[in-house]
């Protein structure tokens, strides 16, 4: 493994979770008319939080020196 995780399962579910609601969001956002900038920039943003949620490793939390406490 070249990473080590540093967020919990819970987390990752809430990340999952929350990632594909804010995906659907954005693309209500995109087929409604709103500002485009906005609606790529939240449609980025999901994809970065499903991201972390797949992959267990979260980039902002590895800055700040987060580990897990036990292995998944």
């Amino acid at each position: 493994m070249i990473y080590q995780k540093n967020v919990p399962g819970w987390e990752r579910a809430m990340r999952v979770g929350l990632g594909l609601l804010l995906v659907v969001a954005a693309a209500e956002s995109i087929y409604s008319g709103r500002p485009m900038l906005l609606s790529v920039g939240l449609l980025f943003s999901a994809i970065g939080i499903v991201a972390t949620g797949f992959l267990g490793w979260c980039p902002a939390c590895a800055m700040v020196g987060r580990k897990l406490k036990f292995k998944e």
